[in-house]
């Protein structure tokens, strides 16, 4: 047979693998998946800021490689997807390692020890590029040598892999005393932590208890099911055939607000905030591969209504192909098989969730209908919301006492207002449930002038219409948003 061998350039390897779309917190945990294959456990990540010259790194305190299995380790896609693997190896295509970090550095440097003697190699992209050979490095600089040699200082074994050159902070234009870059650098920082603290959460909390640390910071697990809080619901887990092995599935309705303090509410919305963090959670032997997603099937998408609904999804490494886990390991398609299971797991949480959001604003239609002190009436009869301006309000009431004529535009002008309001462009702008909420009269606490004149006007109403000017005061100090706002009651 005839055959030409197409070997790939190196430098078009290296710009295909840096460019797989890694966020900076996805590159890490992928490294980190490598510690804990390895046993690791103390994993520390550590952001060190110096201008151009910044540098992370990742040690950990796992069992180590041979010269031979540090050069296998190093090489691009030495091991494929079928290669065996341990019951702990969160690997699958053995490029973790390289493609990870060519897309974060121009310089990848790995220490390992197996017995106490620190074998070194190094990939500098430069050298490759300019080559056009897979010249893998044997030791190090100078400079960064002596980082390996501090960081390995209380390690007898374990593996120590150091980027440089970093991507977006190594050109001339930084500098050390570049602020508005360090804080960026730094934010970073904390966005992995965040991040780790969700992908390894049961690693974080599980009985094989890791030690995982960015910059000198233990990592907090992060639960996104609340399974130690005694309000969250937790439907029936399901068990869903695939191949000769099964899917684990588990759906949780979280707690409202109103029974979780607010610094609980907070963290409960997740790096992603609730609308973000709604939906399925993908566990591959207990690293999180996906979080919060509804992953592509019909008729479910990301609403308010269904904040509270998440659904944790276990499936077997050995099932990667059939889920299709790509190389990031952060995104996953789920079975033909099994989409119309996850469907109906996927309605019926979402159904839950949505009749606890109900039932608490029901509670606080209840609590807080009185038609003296809401501007709206909102209400949902025969499958439908509707918006209505509230005709007993005080200040509504005294406006359409006024003469025929005027009565009828501003009866009229109403009527437009409640058939026009503006659901659809809410709906688009309004993309999370916190920090874009309305804030009346420009919020702040404390009353505008605009403000004053409206709670003025509406307490002239209230006293024309028979209240005493104590009544009228009194009502207003409990009438939203005046509840809310200072300088009204200081007398």
């Amino acid at each position: 047979m005839d055959f030409d061998v197409a070997a790939p350039d190196p430098a078009g390897m290296v710009a295909s693998l840096s460019s797989l779309g890694y966020s900076l917190e996805a590159a890490v945990a992928d490294l980190v998946d490598n510690s804990i294959s390895a046993g690791a456990k103390k994993v520390d990540v550590e952001f060190t800021w110096a201008g151009r010259d910044s540098w992370i790194a990742i040690v950990d305190d796992g069992d180590g490689m041979t010269p031979d299995q540090l050069k296998t380790a190093m090489t691009v896609a030495a091991r494929g997807p079928s290669a065996p693997r341990t019951a702990h190896d969160l690997g699958r295509f053995g490029v973790g390692l390289k493609s990870a970090s060519f897309s974060q550095a121009r310089q990848l440097t790995v220490a390992s020890s197996d017995a106490g003697t620190w074998n070194v190699r190094t990939w500098d992209l430069d050298i490759v590029e300019q080559s056009g050979e897979w010249r893998l490095l044997r030791g190090t600089d100078a400079d960064t040598e002596k980082l390996v040699d501090r960081l390995v200082e209380n390690y007898g074994h374990g593996t120590v892999v150091i980027w440089k050159r970093l991507n977006g902070y190594h050109s001339d234009g930084v500098d050390a005393d570049d602020e508005a870059t360090q804080k960026q650098f730094y934010s970073e920082a904390a966005r992995t932590e965040s991040h780790l603290g969700m992908v390894f959460a049961r690693f974080l909390s599980g009985a094989r208890r890791l030690a995982l640390r960015v910059s000198g910071t233990e990592v907090q697990a992060w639960d996104p099911f609340m399974v130690s809080h005694p309000s969250v619901q937790r439907l029936p887990v399901e068990e869903l055939p695939l191949g000769s092995g099964s899917v684990r599935v588990e759906a949780f309705v979280l707690p409202s607000t109103h029974r979780l303090s607010p610094d609980v509410y907070d963290r409960a919305a997740g790096p992603g905030g609730w609308l973000g963090q709604q939906g399925f959670y993908v566990y591959r032997r207990n690293r999180l591969i996906l979080a919060g997603d509804w992953l592509g099937l019909r008729g479910l998408r990301r609403e308010e209504k269904f904040n509270l609904a998440r659904i944790a999804v276990d499936i077997p490494a050995e099932t990667d192909v059939e889920w299709g886990v790509d190389i990031r390991k952060s995104s996953v398609v789920p079975p033909v098989a099994l989409r119309r299971h996850l469907t109906r797991i996927a309605a019926h949480a979402r159904s839950r969730a949505s009749e606890v959001l109900r039932h608490r604003g029901q509670i606080a239609a209840r609590t807080h209908g009185d038609p003296l002190a809401f501007a709206w009436t909102v209400r949902r009869q025969d499958g439908r919301v509707t918006c209505k301006i509230n005709r007993s309000h005080p200040l509504v009431r005294e406006v359409l006492s006024v003469s025929h004529e005027h009565g009828v535009n501003v009866r009229a002008m109403l009527r437009l207002l409640e058939e026009t309001v503006p659901v659809t462009a809410l709906r688009v702008m309004h993309e999370t449930d916190t920090a874009d909420d309305p804030v009346p009269f420009d919020g702040g606490g404390t009353a505008s002038s605009e403000a004053v004149e409206v709670a003025e006007r509406i307490l002239t109403a209230m006293i024309s219409q028979g209240r005493s000017p104590k009544e009228a005061r009194d009502r207003m100090r409990v009438m939203p948003p005046f509840d809310q706002l200072q300088g009204f009651w200081s007398e």
